[in-house]
């Protein structure tokens, strides 16, 4: 990819679950990179460690061995209340069902990952405006989730992912609660990011016309991980 360097890099990867007195394997031995700038679909059938595998990139869970960097971080090494940091700083959520929350505006909705950053009001401001005129919702600032039709409410979480300017963006079924029509406009939405914005997104999805949409795209079966083909873009 134009000589970009890695930004995600897992080696030997391995997780599992206990289960009562029974150990459930997850991941086996998974080993990859993510290139800046690479829009990477997941995809594989359910139980085979997509939405795992997500986690553990996104430092919301930890894997039992292997290393995984992210932007020359070890975030294996990372305390939990570093961890919380880190991922506040460096990762963007895109969720299938938006995760809004409906007392709050899109503009407040937006807001929210950066009340703790430090910025001034007025740059918070900014940011919230930026990110919102991106996904084309300039318009929409002071409307509630239950005013907004669900494409317009997932592109408010797209914009709440983005406000942080993070390293990595990860998408979790994003249009899996959408019609086709406003899964297509998400997904457009998702490409531009990549294409216009430089951002790295790593989407777990079912949806082959989704995943079609990425760079690369890499199966999960039964925790094990086989490369996909290379998607036209």
């Amino acid at each position: 990819m134009n000589g970009k360097r890695p930004i995600v890099e897992l080696r030997n990867i391995c997780k599992s679950y206990q289960r009562g007195n029974q150990n459930i394997p997850v991941l086996n031995d998974i080993t990859f990179d993510i290139i800046e700038g690479e829009f990477l679909a997941l995809m594989g059938p359910s139980g085979s460690g997509k939405s795992t595998l997500l986690n553990l990139i996104a430092g919301i869970d930890k894997a039992d061995s292997g290393v995984i960097n992210v932007a020359g971080i070890d975030i294996a090494a990372l305390s939990e209340m570093e961890l919380a940091g880190w991922r506040a700083a460096n990762v963007g959520f895109i969720f299938q069902f938006y995760n809004l929350i409906p007392v709050l505006t899109a503009f407040e909705n937006v807001e929210l990952p950066l009340l703790l950053s430090g910025l001034s009001k007025k740059e918070k401001k900014s940011h919230v405006e930026t990110a919102l005129r991106i996904v084309n919702l300039s318009d929409r600032l002071e409307h509630y989730p239950g005013e907004l039709s669900g494409g317009q409410q997932q592109r408010v979480a797209i914009a709440r992912a983005i406000v942080t300017d993070p390293a990595i963006i990860v998408a979790d079924e994003p249009t899996g609660d959408l019609d086709r029509v406003s899964a297509e406009e998400i997904l457009g939405l998702m490409d531009r990011l990549v294409h216009e914005l430089g951002k790295t997104i790593i989407m777990v999805t079912h949806d082959p016309r989704a995943a079609g949409k990425a760079h690369f795209i890499k199966h999960l079966d039964k925790g094990v991980l086989n490369a996909g083909p290379q998607a036209d873009f």
